[in-house]
């Protein structure tokens, strides 16, 4: 699209059924002429991995009252043809954010102007609290305002389905072309007040209930008393029902960083609200140096990320990535299953193809089946839908999400969190920890190192200069990653993969996905992807060998971290 493009798209926002508002904003960036105009007009915000997620603003490019708008209304349009004659019901959260408030009124004034029946929370809440609620109350659909972790300047709207996940095929095909079909003044703003209902705390009070059954791994009262923890919300929604979760779960020595605990979508003590970097959690570290912490938590704006630094073999608070934290509580939910005698052929674990391969070790060990799914977890809940005779243990993506059961449908930093506590409480008790749980996983199976490289592009021309990467790898792939032979290729793109041995290509079977992934003779995995709700690219390095004893860690930490650089610096050459 042309700046002159743009730029008529743009006048078409000073017509009457745009409010005198969004006149003079849009006037004024007219006036300006400026590069802004052409970012929010040259492209409509689409959906990606988590909704729909951009900047706040006037555009097309942007989210505001009426690309909001649009989506409610065509949202109320698909409802109708899925639902006939049926009364449907809708929930809506908002996390922290700037906005957040008086986006989910919009969205409700819009769903009840098209006599849809609304239940919107009375207060800002966690992501999963809004999965639950959807099941719970028996809602066609549900909607959470929220950015996740992106700057402040950012805002989302993500949609669940009836059974709690996020939306997934068909339905957000489904959903795109009646939001498509439609222009501004389609939308219906005359909202019907009488449709919209507040929820209180009686969800919460059933949430705490579901959550501690299934984050309760058996810890005594007395092994509780033995774990402090320090924890911090970083501004967001957790701070509403991390710490009263833990409390009622027995865990009583619980310091709250209180420069992170009021809400803020300035997120001003942070560079960026997202446990992934080491930077947001900064100051709960140190603050957990001071207090003698067994454990630090942290978690994302909308508190469906999280991340832990635990106690190292040196006594070291020591940040745990997301793939650690993945296995580690896998494996106490296998463990716990398997005591029961929970474990059958129907069992299964999941994870996501750009996830740390020992997920699938993890599963041979206890007999169960790993299944993957693309990015994002909405794929492992549909996982859930698609295998309602299967029994779910447990599942996380190495982006810092993990899920315990299938009573709540996304990931869920609330019950992951007291899930985490209960695993350092019984492994103190048994003069161990969850560090050295860790290691003794890696003996058990291979000692796996991974590392994310993200690489910001912003605007269109980033967005092309990422297409761009994408298509020139396709076109000529690297042979050769880390100094090893690369065996096999696999492009979710053309769903295909490529047994570069033998020469023997096998379909894949999963939905189309821009995803490369690269496997090496020595078992290294190498993943790239644009992200599907920031202006990134990614790439995912796995890399593993044997550990046969602990005290051996150090020293092939350091050759697999070697591997990593060897890899990062041919992957540099392909940007």
């Amino acid at each position: 699209m042309t700046h002159s493009d743009a730029r008529d798209r743009a006048l078409k926002w000073l017509e009457p059924h745009f409010d005198s508002n969004t006149h003079q904003q849009v006037q004024d960036l007219l006036d300006s002429d400026s590069e802004t105009l052409f970012d929010s007009f040259y492209k409509d915000l689409e959906f990606g991995t988590g909704g729909m997620r951009g900047l706040m603003g006037v555009g097309t490019n942007r989210l505001n009252k009426y690309t909001l708008g649009k989506n409610a209304q065509g949202l109320s349009n698909y409802l109708k043809t899925e639902f006939p004659d049926q009364k449907i019901s809708v929930a809506i959260a908002y996390d922290c954010r700037h906005n957040s408030d008086l986006f989910s009124q919009t969205v409700a004034h819009v769903l009840s102007a098209n006599g849809i029946e609304v239940y919107l929370f009375d207060a800002l809440r966690p992501t999963p609290l809004l999965s639950y609620t959807v099941k719970t109350l028996h809602c066609q659909c549900g909607i959470v305002l929220t950015a996740s972790h992106n700057p402040p300047e950012y805002n989302g709207f993500k949609v669940y389905w009836q059974d709690g996940g996020q939306l997934v095929p068909p339905q957000d095909k489904g959903l795109l072309s009646a939001i498509n079909s439609l222009s501004f003044e389609d939308i219906n703003f005359n909202a019907r007040q009488e449709l919209v209902h507040a929820i209180g705390t009686a969800l919460d009070e059933k949430f705490y209930t579901d959550a501690i059954k299934n984050g309760n791994l058996g810890s005594t009262p007395m092994d509780k008393e033995n774990v402090k923890i320090v924890f911090t919300s970083l501004h967001g929604t957790s701070i509403t029902m991390v710490p009263e979760i833990l409390k009622r779960a027995g865990f009583n020595n619980v310091h709250i960083v209180k420069e992170q605990a009021t809400p803020d979508g300035n997120f001003p003590t942070v560079d960026s609200p997202n446990p992934e970097e080491p930077e947001a959690l900064k100051m709960a570290l140190d603050q957990g140096k001071l207090y003698g912490a067994d454990i630090v938590i942290g978690t994302d704006p909308d508190s469906d990320r999280i991340g832990i630094a635990v106690r190292n073999n040196d006594g070291e608070l020591e940040l745990l990535n997301g793939n650690q934290t993945m296995v580690v509580m896998t494996d106490f939910l296998l463990q716990k299953t398997k005591s029961e005698h929970r474990i059958s052929d129907n069992s299964f674990i999941a994870s996501t193809v750009v996830s740390t391969p020992m997920m699938i070790e993890l599963g041979k060990f206890y007999g169960v089946d790993c299944l993957l799914g693309l990015t994002g977890f909405k794929w492992i809940a549909k996982m859930i839908k698609d295998f309602p005779d299967r029994h779910f243990i447990g599942g996380g993506e190495e982006s810092y999400g993990y899920m315990i059961g299938d009573f709540v449908r996304d990931k869920d930093a609330v019950t992951a969190a007291l899930l985490a506590c209960e695993i350092v409480a019984l492994t103190k008790s048994r003069h161990s920890s969850f560090y050295q749980h860790l290691l003794e996983l890696f003996t058990q199976t291979k000692c796996y190192q991974e590392k994310l490289i993200s690489i910001t592009k912003k605007g269109a021309a980033g967005l092309e200069e990422i297409s761009t990467i994408m298509r020139n790898i396709r076109r000529v792939p690297p042979m050769m990653l880390g100094g090893q032979k690369v065996v096999r290729l696999e492009d979710f793109e053309s769903s295909v993969s490529s047994d570069l041995l033998n020469h023997q290509s096998t379909p894949i079977d999963l939905p189309k996905s821009n995803v490369l992934i690269f496997y090496t003779e020595d078992g290294s995995m190498i993943a790239m992807r644009p992200s599907g709700t920031e202006p990134k690219i990614k790439y995912y390095i796995s890399v593993n060998t044997e550990l046969n004893e602990v005290d051996q860690y150090a020293s092939v930490k350091s050759i697999l971290l070697d591997k990593i650089d060897q890899i990062t610096v041919d992957l540099e050459s392909l940007r």
